[in-house]
């Protein structure tokens, strides 16, 4: 398969401190990549820089072959961030619509009920979203994320305020995606439900890539073996 990503000696500053390091890494279109790592690692920099967000300093970024700010690559990405990215003062159905018309797609309407009966969101999808529960929101944004069948889902901590059954809704929202082609990037603390989606994982310490392979069964039975084999080799 070719490769969705290129990240070629990646380097991000603030101010005099190295956030990247060159940072080398792949991805195969089709794929979904599991980027692993402490917090401050650096994932989120990493996926904000995917995603167009953030400027780096030295390197190269090619999404679909594409400078990752360019309109053609933002057409095809999906991004949900640390911030819920909803308007508090539309209600959930006003914000569906909206990104629904940002994104040009046909039948509004219909995609946008739709997606509010797949959150679980139809009962209060006139409610302003500052009355919303944090799950709740992030609910609302998976839908915002997902609602365009983007090419790319570039997703930081997506499991977050998630209860048991909007944890199963999302992995099964990750599992069509890959099926119908779709490349994904996410960052997650909840490594049980990421490797049951990955094809790879990429370990990430202080700006670092310290691993890069296939997700293997292995690390499917045993979530925590990538963290302890990386120390065990010196790397923590």
């Amino acid at each position: 398969m070719p490769d969705a990503i290129i990240l070629e000696h990646v380097w991000k500053f603030y101010g005099d401190y190295a956030a990247l390091r060159d940072y080398t890494l792949p991805v195969s279109a089709g794929s979904c990549c599991a980027l692993l790592g402490r917090n401050g690692a650096g994932k989120t920099t990493l996926l904000r820089i995917l995603a167009g967000l953030s400027p780096f300093q030295r390197g190269s970024v090619r999404v679909f072959g594409e400078q990752p700010r360019s309109d053609k690559a933002r057409r095809q990405l999906g991004f949900l961030g640390h911030g819920i990215g909803v308007y508090e003062d539309l209600s959930a159905r006003e914000n569906l619509r909206f990104f629904a018309q940002v994104a040009s797609l046909r039948d509004t309407g219909a995609t946008v009920e739709s997606w509010l009966e797949r959150v679980g969101l139809a009962r209060v999808a006139e409610m302003p979203v500052r009355q919303f529960s944090r799950g709740m929101r992030q609910r609302l944004a998976l839908a915002r994320t997902f609602l365009h069948n983007p090419g790319l889902l570039i997703l930081d901590e997506p499991f977050t305020s998630l209860d048991d059954r909007a944890i199963a809704m999302l992995s099964e929202l990750l599992t069509e995606a890959r099926a119908r082609g779709a490349t994904i990037v996410l960052s997650t603390h909840q490594l049980r439900e990421a490797l049951a989606i990955a094809t790879h994982v990429a370990l990430i310490e202080n700006g670092r890539l310290r691993y890069a392979g296939e997700r293997t069964e292995e690390m499917l039975n045993d979530p925590g073996l990538l963290y302890r084999l990386h120390t065990e080799l010196g790397g923590a």
